[in-house]
């Protein structure tokens, strides 16, 4: 078991929130990665407890490559969550329950840069082996980053609709693979 304490809650509201995840295996996991990115979403985490950020997500995928369960993410050049992202080692993506979408509604709509939009979500960060996820989640991905920093070419659209219809203003999204390390879930 892995016990995570609520560092923001705890100092806020003078005591500690135990939340406790445990870690599972890759293999009984039991999820579909179509839904659950495409409708549910999730939010992509990086940084320290000093200074971190974290993004909704609705692009992605999960799968094996170099003999490694991984994530593939998708990052516009413009999200602040790049930056952590492109600086730190470890990111996490956080899966959950349905009750939070609109803590991810809010999360995918405005800027860290602009203000504490993680404290407007009420969520409440959890740090886990040396990055952020959080303690409402239901299922976690602590990934170590393996390939990034790859924008998007343009020029490799075989079908140019897609180009004109999610690249408007030509922002394309950066390529990440992370390796799955760890998978906790909440027991």
């Amino acid at each position: 078991m892995i016990y995570l304490f609520g560092a923001l809650r705890g100092f806020l509201g003078g005591e500690n929130i135990n939340m406790v995840f445990r870690e599972i295996e890759l293999k009984s996991l039991m999820t579909n990665p179509f839904a659950t990115l495409n409708d549910d979403w999730a939010i992509l985490s990086a940084g320290t407890e000093k200074d971190f950020n974290a993004m909704t997500i609705g692009w992605g995928g999960m799968g094996v490559l170099w003999h490694k369960p991984v994530v593939t993410i998708f990052v516009r050049p413009q999200r602040y969550t790049k930056e952590f992202i492109d600086r730190f080692e470890m990111f996490t993506v956080s899966f959950f329950p349905q009750e939070h979408k609109n803590a991810l509604v809010l999360l995918g709509s405005k800027s860290g840069r602009e203000g504490d939009k993680i404290a407007e979500s009420a969520l409440t960060p959890a740090f886990i082996d040396g990055t952020v996820a959080f303690e409402e989640a239901h299922t976690v991905f602590v990934c170590r980053k393996l390939f990034g920093g790859q924008q998007l070419d343009a020029s490799k659209f075989v079908d140019s609709a897609l180009d004109s219809r999610f690249y408007p203003t030509k922002d394309y999204s950066f390529i990440y693979f992370g390796e799955i390390e760890r998978i906790l879930q909440h027991s």
